[in-house]
């Protein structure tokens, strides 16, 4: 029991994954009866026998119009709970994501406390996904985030991605089908071409053009099926050009200083690092290629650059305003930008690429529906030499999948990194007045606004920002992955979580679970806080007889035992019983969900404001499981007097939550380590064995001074020996 304890403990550093491997038999054949074939292939009406490697075609007729596979078949989908995400996807034979569909999930977050409906309207944007862009992990600026969900979200991404990669690789498609042998290559020659005007330029294509009317821009849009997106058509003549993009490769010498000038030119080319190369994007119709996006998040995200496998998404520190263009007869442009493409990217400007560009129409309030172009780019041969082949090059092998993972987590890590820095100096400063808790409980005014500034940081930052509530389906979870397979770079993910777990084992050996739910937990900060304010307005407060206080401590435990229960026969059923929390719609949703769940927060928190922290005290099971193993914790940081109890009860009687029995004995398992038995401990004017100790020595201070005294007066000897000397 200890040794399953001390893995319970120190289950984030103990988990392992265990390594994904193909199976022989697909997982999507026990999906078949579930899958909307329409929906993930339009057009679509039935299916084909399951391949091998768990693609399965999706057939008009006998015809095969696409291909549907499973992302559990191709990589890891390990949710937060420790169970995969499924989700089905459909594929085009170029490469395009035609539909996708949540088939199986655990997620916590997902069971209880946001719709999945919120989850599912995610994953249907990627329809029309590209996935010859695909390069690597995205940022999370990049995805549409729902609030409270951030890891499930970057997993669905992930799993979504990189499957649909591997899917199309395995069907050989245009972009991802084995290199073929080639002859001799090309490379940009900077010492070719001469100044042109605008008309050259454009002539001999140096100059590539995308243009598209008011008209076919509505009919492109009403071809999607949605009738709102008539509705909303394009007002205006129909002939007038909606998007109108020019695009040109200017870190070619001659190409730069026909459109840059001399002056222009010499400016880029001091900017550019060895292997960067630069393009010009300039626009001159309705439509803007910038979008507002690029202020907001500092990414422009209204086009990318594909080659190849490779894509280059433009951040605004890529970016540059071009004031003027050189070239002679330039038509009029109402957007001009200079982008740079860092040498890291691996774009070879001597090979085709093109320009994507993401055009968007609102049907709603918030909805919005997408379009996709492309601008294709090939420099001219006149700006190019032929070179030797390269030898063969070994085919590098694909990135593992443990490789991709780390990937992730490290880059959420880096996203989060001011809020991880916040947090974790928070923690040093809590870990501080623990280990020095007599200096800081000196003074009692100054403790006082020391641990309300930490509570209100704790619920205002930790909780209602940062989402950083710790839950007892953590700990479900936990638990179930020590008997399942699991990967715990899943934890990772969730960088604040992952830090504040492994703050908590930590404090569970030093300071029990008070350190925890007595100062980092937003919900327990909550009641505490309106607590105080409730006593500001002078609420009454009620105490419960000592005999009935320390029975209802049993409940969080029973109903941490019935979680725990429910949890080894089933995971999910457990889940959605911790509704019993109100953390997920006090904290994590801020009271943003359907009535009912609002009034079981508000039924938890009301009685708090007669009874402190009531909610801690006797329901809350993350507080009872916590307690389970701080009973191993190491030291006895609490001072106690040996009058403590017996006669004084000052600090029983005076605990917030009543963990001091009135024998003296301070529970672990109820304390909630505020420090205020230890700001009564030192305090000179209620602590009765303080103030018994200033006055003994304030009595012994006035012997000693009158002896002292005394023993400074002249020696005069007794009167009657005066008298008789006379």
């Amino acid at each position: 029991m200890r040794h399953l304890m001390i893995r319970m403990l120190f289950a984030l550093a103990l988990l392992w994954g265990g390594a994904f491997s193909a199976v022989a038999d697909p997982l999507i054949g026990k999906f078949l009866g579930n899958l909307e074939i329409g929906t993930l292939v339009p057009g679509a009406s039935s299916l084909g026998p399951v391949r091998d490697d768990g693609l399965v075609p999706a057939l008009k007729g006998t015809e095969t119009v696409g291909w549907i596979f499973l992302t559990s078949d191709f990589v890891p989908t390990t949710g937060y709970s420790g169970k995969p995400i499924h989700v089905a996807a459909g594929i085009s034979a170029d490469a395009i994501l035609t539909g996708a569909q949540l088939l199986k999930h655990s997620e916590p977050i997902v069971l209880v406390g946001i719709p999945e409906a919120e989850i599912r309207a995610v994953i249907q944007h990627y329809t029309g996904f590209d996935l010859r862009g695909v390069s690597g992990p995205r940022d999370p600026e990049e995805l549409e985030i729902v609030s409270g969900a951030t890891v499930t979200i970057m997993v669905i991404d992930d799993s979504i991605l990189r499957a649909g990669v591997k899917a199309a690789r395995a069907l050989g498609l245009d972009g991802f089908a084995a290199p073929e042998a080639r002859g001799p290559m090309r490379e940009i020659d900077r010492d070719a071409g001469q100044v042109a005007d605008w008309q050259k330029l454009a002539g001999n294509g140096a100059l590539r053009r995308l243009t598209l009317d008011v008209a076919t821009i509505n009919s492109d849009f009403a071809a999607l099926g949605d009738t709102r997106t008539v509705k909303n058509a394009e007002l205006g003549p129909e002939t007038d050009p909606y998007v109108d993009i020019w695009t040109a490769v200017v870190s070619q010498p001659a190409i730069g200083r026909s459109l840059l000038g001399d002056a222009g030119w010499q400016k880029i080319s001091a900017r550019l690092e060895p292997g960067d190369e630069a393009i010009a994007v300039l626009g001159a119709g309705r439509w803007s290629f910038k979008g507002s996006g690029y202020v907001r998040g500092g990414i422009f995200d209204r086009f990318q650059l594909i080659q190849g496998d490779m894509s280059v998404r433009f951040h605004d520190r890529n970016q540059s305003r071009i004031v003027q263009v050189a070239a002679d007869g330039a038509p009029d442009l109402t957007e001009m930008d200079l982008f740079v493409v860092p040498a890291d990217a691996g774009f070879d400007p001597a090979a085709p690429f093109r320009l994507q560009f993401l055009v968007s129409r609102a049907v709603g309030p918030i909805e919005k529906v997408f379009l996709t172009y492309d601008l294709g780019y090939e420099l001219p041969e006149a700006y190019t030499r032929t070179i030797a082949p390269a030898p063969a090059a070994e085919t590098q092998p694909d990135v593992t999948d443990a490789d991709a993972r780390d990937a992730l987590w490290q880059r959420i890590w880096q996203t989060k990194r001011l809020q991880v820095i916040v947090l974790a100096t928070a923690l040093a400063l809590l870990s501080g007045i623990f280990f020095f808790q007599g200096f800081a409980t000196r003074n009692a005014r100054h403790f006082a606004i020391l641990r309300n500034a930490y509570l209100v940081f704790t619920l205002v930052f930790v909780g209602w920002i940062a989402n950083a509530q710790l839950s007892v389906v953590n700990i479900l979870a936990v638990v179930n992955a020590l008997f399942s397979e699991f990967d715990w770079n899943t934890f990772l993910m969730d960088p604040l979580i992952f830090i504040l777990w492994f703050a908590v084992a930590a404090a569970l050996l030093f300071w029990a679970r008070g350190a925890y739910c007595g100062w980092l937990c937003p919900f327990g900060a909550l009641q505490e806080l309106s607590n105080k304010i409730a006593r500001r307005f002078r609420v009454p407060q009620v105490t419960l007889p000592w005999g009935l206080h320390e029975r209802l401590w049993a409940v969080k435990y029973i109903i941490f035992l019935g979680l725990f229960g429910m949890s080894l026969y089933s995971l999910e059923l457990a889940e959605r019983f911790a509704e019993v929390e109100p953390f997920k719609t006090a904290i994590i949703l801020k009271f943003a969900r359907p009535l009912p769940y609002v009034l079981i927060a508000l039924a938890f928190l009301l009685p708090g404001l007669f009874i402190e922290r009531f909610y801690c005290r006797y329901v809350c099971p993350l507080g009872g499981g916590l307690a389970i193993p701080a009973r191993m914790h190491m030291f006895r940081w609490l001072k106690r007097y040996k009058e403590c109890g017996n006669p004084c009860q000052l600090c029983a009687t005076d605990c917030p939550v009543d963990a001091i029995h009135p024998t003296g004995e301070i529970n672990p398992n109820e304390c909630i380590s505020c420090l205020n038995c230890q700001v009564l401990y030192q305090d000179h004017a209620r602590c009765p064995v303080v103030i018994k100790t200033d006055k003994r020595r304030a009595k012994d201070a006035v012997s000693t001074a009158a002896l002292a005294a005394h023993a400074e007066r002249p020696n005069l000897g007794h009167p009657n020996q005066l008298s008789h000397a006379k």
